[in-house]
């Protein structure tokens, strides 16, 4: 499941904003400020950032400058054409218009999280102190590097990048066939034992949780 973070204090747009992204099936993840989103990314990150300028304490702007590696579409009533220039220019993937029509924003949201295209995909994923770098197919538990195996990998990004729900056997199996054809489901808790003992010795944390009959999901903090 893909995951959305609303930016914004206006209460009413951002209702109206997570009921319709929940309708389309994505997770939602709210902030009323930018220090309050930050505490957010800090914990967990979105796939991409819905996200308004006129922001209690810091600005939109500011805001911006800080996010790295998301794609971030703003949300915003300003309309001056400078503003959108430099908002672009400053690392934005996109800038849509208040009042907006709700279908053109769905449409701008599923270009960047297409699928295939690369564009505006986070290279890192993050739950806790428990960070991925997809980019390098890198693991670190708090600052201390995990060596997995190409199963294990493909399982605990799974489990990342679905953190806030358990992740089934069947769809662990279905979802890393591709780069791991050679797992079963006869050996898929081998692989997860193991993946949570090489995680656990190296933080003295367990990260991964079993639900008894469906499958595992990442503890939370």
């Amino acid at each position: 499941m893909k995951r959305i973070l609303i930016i914004d204090d206006d209460v009413y747009i951002g209702d109206m904003l997570e009921e319709t992204l929940a309708k389309e099936g994505y997770g939602v993840l709210r902030a009323y400020s930018g220090t309050e989103a930050f505490l957010i990314l800090k914990s967990c990150l979105p796939d991409l950032v819905l996200l308004d300028l006129m922001l209690p304490g810091l600005k939109g702007e500011e805001v911006l400058a800080r996010i790295s590696g998301i794609p971030v579409i703003v949300v915003s009533a300003r309309a001056d054409v400078g503003d959108k220039v430099q908002l672009l220019l400053g690392g934005a993937v996109d800038y849509i218009t208040k009042p907006f029509y709700m279908e053109e924003l769905l449409a701008r949201i599923a270009v960047q999280l297409r699928g295939g295209l690369g564009i505006g995909k986070a290279p890192l994923l993050a739950c806790g102190d428990l960070v991925m770098d997809t980019s390098s197919h890198s693991v670190r538990a708090g600052e201390i590097p995990v060596r997995l195996t190409k199963t294990e990998y493909a399982i605990l990004r799974q489990l990342m990048q679905n953190s806030s729900q358990v992740v089934t056997k069947s769809q662990i199996l279905e979802l890393i066939s591709q780069d791991t054809p050679d797992c079963m489901e006869s050996s898929l808790k081998v692989h997860v034992s193991n993946l949570r003992r090489k995680l656990r010795e190296a933080s003295g944390k367990d990260y991964i949780e079993a639900v008894w009959g469906i499958g595992f999901k990442l503890r939370e903090e």
